[in-house]
């Protein structure tokens, strides 16, 4: 009674559940988005900072901030 699984419930196997990861499977090939992090979640830094830049001062204003985010990008492996 005190188990907080109902009976005849059995747990996943993680190991059937969870496909070995390789080195090549993690390292993304040149020109490939990164399967780790999607584009929105990329560069939270570069991207605050270039977002505030354009509400407060426009778009024409904040060029080194938006080359600063595509560069940033880029290297995390976008093809911006």
């Amino acid at each position: 009674m005190g188990n907080s699984m109902s009976q005849g419930a059995v747990a996943p196997s993680v190991s059937a559940a969870q496909p070995v990861a390789t080195a090549s499977a993690t390292a993304p090939a040149a020109g490939e988005k990164p399967k780790t992090c999607k584009a929105c979640c990329a560069c939270p830094e570069t991207k605050r900072a270039r977002d505030a830049c354009i509400v407060e001062n426009g778009e024409e204003n904040c060029l080194a901030l938006i080359e600063a985010h595509k560069k940033c990008m880029r290297d995390a492996g976008f093809n911006i």
